[in-house]
């Protein structure tokens, strides 16, 4: 159940992110998505270095 569940609110910020950028990339969805679920757990250069990374 767990594992449904965190796929449902994946693919729920999925569909948010390309409803306001329909034509964004995968990187970009994987900037997102780290940022909805994990950007307010880290500093902003901490934030930034791993953005680069994705």
């Amino acid at each position: 159940m767990g594992c449904s569940m965190s796929a449902t609110a994946r693919a729920l910020v999925r569909a948010s992110v390309l409803a306001q950028d329909p034509h964004a990339s995968s990187a970009a969805l994987r900037r997102a998505l780290f940022l909805r679920f994990y950007g307010h757990e880290f500093e902003a250069a901490g934030r930034a270095r791993i953005l680069a990374s994705l």
